[in-house]
């Protein structure tokens, strides 16, 4: 399915607006992360991402990868690719282009999305989800206001505050990833001295709600098991010259036992 006509022009203001914002932030302190996260299920180790950021205080791109490995490879075959970049102004993300691809041993399937002032410009879909009867209708008003998932994972905080503490976390997170609305709701639940290569210090440790608002299958056992757990978490460490938090582990208690991606390496870098 090839994309419609208006999502290479909203493509083209993107790019339009990418070329203004390398004029202003020419002169900004860049920050290159990398950072390699472990996945694993019950304790078992089925996964391996990567995470590279360019981060400044007023702008972020970041490109990610994801692939199940060992054992779990020979019965799912699933890898994905996630890319994204935006604006941050006065401590919010702005996002404005957002990318995805994912397969598996049957499918592969890419999401492309523009935005501009937090609002939904485009999204193109390949091939398209199938339509359910209890799927939960979307609006205009659900692509208003949001941030992709890869902007989600970019927390800044204020200029003036420290940056591991309650602020860090105690926010609600608008996102909208092509074909659903949903909010993450972070709450500040105190702080953890954590060790890898590339960092050792705090990171704000936060506990997840997972609230789904319209795109969703309301019917389907997953979503109301994801709705209703208490048991997701997320650890957010700081990138103190973009004065920004990303994650370093997140954990959730899935239908299949506890799964866990944690960062062996958490790495910056100076432009």
């Amino acid at each position: 399915m090839s994309a419609p006509w208006w999502f290479f022009c909203a493509w083209r203001r993107v790019a339009v607006g990418a070329i203004v914002w390398s004029c202003m932030l020419a002169g900004a302190r860049a920050e290159m992360l990398h950072v390699t996260y472990s996945v694993s299920l019950v304790g078992l180790p089925i996964g391996i991402a990567n995470l590279d950021a360019n981060l400044t205080q007023f702008s972020y791109a970041i490109d990610a990868h994801a692939k199940i490995t060992g054992l779990a490879y020979l019965f799912s075959r699933a890898r994905g690719a996630s890319s994204g970049q935006g604006a941050i102004i006065e401590s919010r993300v702005v996002p404005a282009t957002f990318a995805t691809i994912a397969s598996n041993a049957i499918m592969t399937r890419t999401i492309r999305m523009s935005l501009s002032a937090n609002a939904v410009t485009g999204v193109d879909i390949a091939p398209p989800f199938d339509e359910k009867p209890d799927r939960v209708p979307l609006t205009e008003r659900d692509k208003q206001g949001v941030v992709d998932p890869i902007g989600a994972v970019v927390v800044p905080v204020p200029a003036k505050g420290p940056l591991v503490g309650p602020a860090s976390c105690d926010r609600k997170i608008p996102v909208f990833d092509g074909y659903t609305r949903f909010d993450v709701d972070l709450t500040y639940v105190g702080q953890r001295e954590v060790s890898a290569k590339g960092y050792q210090g705090p990171v704000a440790v936060c506990a997840i709600r997972y609230v789904p608002i319209a795109g969703h299958r309301r019917d389907r056992p997953s979503t109301k098991f994801m709705a209703d757990n208490k048991d997701l978490e997320v650890w957010l460490a700081p990138v103190a010259s973009a004065h920004v938090l990303l994650p370093f582990r997140v954990s959730a208690r899935t239908m299949m036992g506890t799964a866990v991606i944690e960062a062996s390496e958490f790495s910056l870098a100076s432009e």
